[in-house]
């Protein structure tokens, strides 16, 4: 029987045509004369040639990506997955290494509130080429923490050219610079806001879900509002909570309660990660098998300790994978909660786009995506080892 090729593979495929289509249409920088103006747009051939008229070898970062472009028509087996992984990382890497270069190139015939940005072609490059790491290791059959090591991997080498000073003209950085005791303070509002808003969601949710799986009355009540809860936009259920919030903050002025800051923003989080808590506590205790439970009862277990020592570690994995939604959606939705004065990441965002400062609006952003993608990671890690454990 004949062997497949990865020519089938539509995601290789796909990945390839993603990184083609991008180095040779779209801009990989953009160079502008201050943060207000957009400035002209720097082809991916126009940086190289740049380099290579002074001498440095900036092309071989083209090589790893070669790679990535040649795997679709390569017969698939476990060295061209493993050089796939390999490829795709540094090739990401690789990116923001040239990206880095480049600015410093222009910056050094510029004027100093000269800006180089990230431009289309570099995002959609350096986005494919981690899907394609990750694609190479699903094909190599990896389990979850693989995956988080490649990823560390990719971020560790970007981290140490950040440490080395060589990415500073990129005009994210720049705005890091200026924006560098205001930054630190945000992301720990944004960690605060989150967890504070876990905790009343643990305290409500899992008892709500015990209540549930074991009362279908109560099940039948409690899942319709939650589901409604879940369909009113983020911004008008911040609306919602400043009128009753602003009454009880007159009424009891000693509470420190207002109707707009990081109050609101904790109880609306809570009420939106009820969902997913609640639903996922029902659905592990659902499915402990009743024959285990009739077990533990032969063994002469009392109701609660088959509660704590069988039905909760059995219904650990479905449950965390509920508390990882809860907490990727709270720390994408903690961002929107500055429009109340909530602070956090999500008000760096929010005046570079007053500011029509785009790189400001991603100095909040990215922080953003990653704490997200690391919380999502973790999570899914913790729920890996449970399950290989329980196995």
């Amino acid at each position: 029987m004949p062997h497949r090729t990865i020519l089938h593979n539509r995601v290789a495929l796909l990945l390839a045509a993603a990184i083609a289509a991008a180095a040779l249409t779209l801009p990989f920088l953009g160079f502008a004369p201050n943060r207000l103006l957009s400035g002209r747009p720097v082809a991916l051939w126009a940086a190289l040639e740049g380099a290579a008229l002074e001498g440095a070898a900036d092309w071989l970062v083209l090589l790893p990506g070669a790679v990535v472009l040649a795997v679709p028509f390569l017969r698939p087996g476990r060295l061209v997955s493993v050089a796939y992984v390999a490829a795709g990382v540094l090739f990401a890497v690789g990116l923001v290494w040239l990206a880095g270069e480049q600015a410093a190139r222009l910056a050094a015939n510029a004027a100093p509130a000269a800006r180089t940005s990230f431009g289309a072609g570099f995002w959609v490059m350096e986005a494919a080429a981690l899907l394609a790491a990750m694609d190479g290791v699903r094909r190599l059959g990896l389990a979850s923490a693989w995956r988080i090591a490649v990823g560390a991997v990719a971020a560790g080498l970007i981290g140490v050219m950040l440490a080395s000073g060589r990415l500073d003209q990129l005009s994210i950085l720049k705005e890091y610079a200026n924006q560098r005791d205001v930054f630190a303070a945000a992301v720990v509002r944004h960690a605060v806001l989150v967890a504070a808003a876990l905790v009343p969601t643990l305290l409500v949710g899992v008892p709500l879900g015990v209540l549930a799986q074991r009362v279908p009355r109560v099940r039948r009540a409690v899942f319709p509002v939650l589901n409604v809860v879940q369909t009113v936009p983020s911004i008008a259920l911040f609306g919602l909570l400043l009128a009753p919030l602003s009454v009880l903050a007159n009424a009891l002025p000693g509470l420190g309660i207002a109707g707009v800051g990081p109050v609101p923003a904790v109880i609306a989080l809570t009420f939106y990660s009820l969902l997913p808590i609640v639903r996922n506590t029902v659905e592990g205790l659902d499915g402990v098998p009743s024959a285990v439970r009739e077990a533990a009862r032969g063994m002469g277990m009392t109701k609660r300790q088959i509660f704590l020592k069988v039905e909760v570690p059995l219904a650990l994995p479905v449950f965390l994978s509920g508390l990882r939604i809860t907490l990727v959606q709270a720390v994408g939705l903690a961002a929107v909660a500055a429009l109340i004065g909530a602070g956090g990441l999500g008000a760096i965002m929010f005046q570079g786009l007053f500011a029509n400062a785009l790189d400001l609006v991603l100095l909040g952003a990215v922080p953003v995506i990653v704490l997200a993608v690391a919380v999502d990671a973790a999570l899914k890690l913790a729920v890996s080892i449970i399950g290989r454990r329980a196995a």
